[in-house]
């Protein structure tokens, strides 16, 4: 599998660095836009959980790259696409985390293993391979800036989510035209000078970039079932702990009968019924 990706690079040396990160991420960005998460989100099914879930992921995500972009800033191939005013992603996410979680978000947060190892990638990547970077970049801004907006747009539908609030992440007040600066950032992209062997990293960088995207949306997924299954099985365990209640009241009521009055044996039946009624009604 390594090889036929090399050669698939080795053919389309000649293109500019964005065509060609554009074709070797092709079949990964179908992959991508086809989890189980991202179909949901087409379809407009978007949970809260869901949503909560995907901006603790962000954040570490983006706490990696802008930590790594910001190391890196006066590095050859990472100061042409250095947009840190209009692109900057980690201030906009802390909003919107406290929107959800309040101040102490940060004690409330989870990630997925899957974002963990996506964060260790960056790391690694600033620190060995800073030119790598542009394929993390790339995949992550340039993403956000496009199919991002049609996210943000169905997220706020779905939640019901008024006046932009929860929402800041899908916000790039910096940018005027995100048509103009997409164009901007390809041709900065197009602008670097790299080896071969760099430009071929960087190629295979993005391939692993949307991988490790595919990994994250796949283990939020997994995360939101198993956190919908836990809520059911509570609920499944609250009824049946109010039902046997009902249940016992039922039988006392039953035992101390025959000392009571009718009328007052049918009024505490009747609040013996009322109680299994509201368990099933709430």
């Amino acid at each position: 599998m390594e090889t036929s990706k090399n050669v698939q690079t080795e053919q389309i040396t000649d293109s500019d660095l964005s065509e060609q990160i554009k074709l070797v991420t092709k079949d990964s960005h179908t992959r991508a836009e086809n989890t189980e998460l991202m179909l949901s989100y087409q379809r407009g099914h978007v949970s809260l959980t869901q949503y909560q879930m995907l901006l603790c992921s962000l954040y570490k995500i983006y706490e990696a790259l802008e930590e790594a972009l910001d190391r890196n800033a006066t590095h050859d191939a990472v100061a042409p696409i250095y947009f840190p005013q209009e692109l900057e992603r980690l201030p906009s996410i802390r909003k919107d985390l406290e929107h959800f979680y309040g101040q102490s978000w940060r004690e409330k947060i989870s990630v997925p293993a899957a974002t963990l190892r996506y964060v260790q990638r960056l790391r690694q990547v600033g620190s060995e391979h800073p030119e790598y970077l542009v394929a993390h970049a790339y995949t992550r801004y340039l993403g956000d800036l496009s199919g991002g907006q049609v996210l943000g747009r169905i997220t706020q539908k779905s939640l019901g989510l008024k006046n932009g609030e929860g929402l800041s992440f899908f916000s790039f007040p910096a940018v005027s035209s995100p048509t103009l600066f997409k164009q901007l950032y390809r041709s900065r992209m197009n602008s670097l000078e790299l080896t071969e062997e760099q430009r071929r990293g960087v190629l295979e960088e993005a391939v692993a970039a949307f991988q490790l995207n595919i990994q994250v949306f796949n283990e939020l997924q997994d995360s939101v079932c198993e956190t919908d299954d836990q809520n059911n099985l509570r609920l499944r365990r609250t009824l049946h702990k109010d039902n046997t209640t009902a249940a016992d009241v039922a039988v006392s009521e039953s035992s101390v009968s025959s000392l009571m009055p009718q009328f007052v044996r049918t009024l505490l039946g009747l609040f013996v019924v009322l109680a299994v009624g509201l368990v099933y009604v709430f």
